[in-house]
């Protein structure tokens, strides 16, 4: 540049610089003239102040000047190719400190004009999914330009056996932001059988609206990202194996194994009813065989069902007196019956609620199932106790219906109690569709009570 041609104070040199334009990831240079008006030698240190101290160098640094001469100097400026370097003007300042006179310290500043670049970076997850109607992906994009940009989302396929559906479809980024969008990929028709099908498409990211012009060191255009969705079948190929033995399995029995057992029973059952030889010299007088008359009994022997006086003497009828049938209780008391009892709990939020079934005096309850209901879909926690014994704590979210069965009864004695304690920590919404007001479970415990005293 030509120097400055106004003289500047003593020890002070003049300064000039004219407008600096510079692109992201190139290099701009321009020069500064120092010139000594002193009347002694001098010497000047230069440092780049300002928002472009980052990328900017002076060569040399320091120039000692005899009194009346000058000396150019270069600035070089090397902005990086990075979203942190903002497009548009930046102030540029130059600050020149004179060794022996450093109160004639001057700054210089000037305009740097940084070029806008445009650059975005996309990925897509999964890149492969599976699924048999539709599959959902995540696609992130960031800009790493350096100017604000509005970006639109698209995707492609060969055919059209695919829809998409991105949430949002437009999304404004600043220089050096990300963001995360939501793809929905979906087919019209399932398929029912054999093998899964692959459908590729290709997502793109793009800026909208008016665009510069690229640059030379720029890509016109973007490689699309590559993705799939696998579509299976809803019936697997071993579902298919399955049904044809089931099927296989159903002829063999209709064709081969249930004609052969009819003809077996039928064939049992014909020689039940046929009738026995009776030995020559055993009639009677009526020429009945003894003992075949109804309630007569033939041996000595005791029969062991109610009522079976087959073994018995005399002649009593079937549960007479003929025979001597004896009743077995398997239970602990001298009778029983079949019980069910049902117990209702109905709590609010927060609320911890007991729910009891006493057992009688002089009787014990063998408890053989239990049934719990929770129909709403309430959240909490319920404990069964069978007086001191803790029989289980669920939580009320893992089922709607859950039972419990024993082959061994668990026997409750005189006043315990069957005790459901239920916590309500949210309330779930029964079939109305509306959120309940607070929970309400149903437990239903059977088996049986027997009498432990006459």
């Amino acid at each position: 540049m030509t120097p400055s041609a106004a003289s500047s104070s003593p020890g002070a040199p003049g300064l000039d610089i004219p407008e600096v334009v510079v692109a992201p990831g190139d290099i701009a240079t321009t020069t500064v003239t120092v010139r000594n008006d002193s009347d002694i030698v001098e010497a000047y240190s230069l440092e780049i102040v300002g928002d472009c101290a980052a990328w900017t160098t002076v060569e040399p640094a320091r120039v000692s000047l005899y009194p009346g001469t000058s000396e150019t100097v270069t600035l070089r400026l090397e902005p990086p190719r990075s979203p942190e370097v903002r497009a548009g003007e930046v102030p540029l300042g130059v600050r020149v400190l004179p060794a022996e006179h450093p109160e004639s310290v001057r700054v210089l500043e000037t305009t740097v004009r940084i070029g806008a670049f445009h650059e975005l970076h996309s990925e897509l997850a999964p890149r492969r999914r599976r699924g048999w109607l539709r599959g959902r992906y995540r696609l992130a994009v960031r800009n790493q330009g350096n100017t604000p940009v509005r970006v639109g989302f698209t995707a492609g396929q060969a055919g059209e056996e695919l829809a998409f559906a991105f949430t949002p479809a437009e999304h404004p980024l600043e220089p050096g932001e990300s963001a995360e969008i939501g793809l929905r990929v979906r087919t019209g028709k399932p398929v029912w059988f054999g093998a899964p099908v692959v459908w590729p498409f290709t997502v793109d990211a793009a800026e909208t609206g008016e665009q510069d012009a690229p640059r030379p060191d720029e890509p016109a255009v973007r490689t699309p990202l590559d993705a799939e969705f696998v579509q299976i079948p809803i019936f697997p190929k071993w579902l298919l194996a399955l049904l044809a033995a089931l099927l296989a399995l159903l002829l063999a029995w209709f064709m081969l194994v249930r004609p052969a057992v009819r003809s077996a029973a039928k064939e049992a059952a014909t020689e039940a009813v046929q009738p026995r030889p009776t030995p020559a010299g055993e009639q009677g007088a009526d020429g009945q065989t003894p003992g075949t008359a109804p309630g007569t009994g033939t041996g000595t022997g005791k029969g062991t069902a109610p009522g079976a006086g087959s073994g018995g003497q005399g002649t009593g009828g079937p549960g007479g007196a003929g025979g001597d049938g004896t009743s077995v209780d398997n239970g602990t008391g001298v009778g029983g019956g079949q019980i069910s009892q049902t117990i209702d709990v109905q709590s609010t939020r927060g609320q911890t609620k007991p729910g009891t079934y006493p057992v009688p005096e002089d009787s014990v309850f063998e408890v053989t199932d239990i049934v719990i209901a929770n129909f709403q879909g309430d959240e909490g926690l319920m404990t069964i106790t069978f007086g001191d014994r803790k029989v289980t704590t669920i939580a009320l979210e893992t089922f709607r219906n859950q039972d419990y069965h024993w082959v061994t009864p668990i026997k409750i004695p005189e006043n315990d109690t069957v005790t459901v304690e239920v916590t309500c920590e949210k309330p779930g919404t029964p079939a109305t569709g509306r959120q309940a007001q607070g929970c309400h479970e149903v437990v239903n415990v059977s088996g049986v009570l027997r009498r432990t005293a006459q």
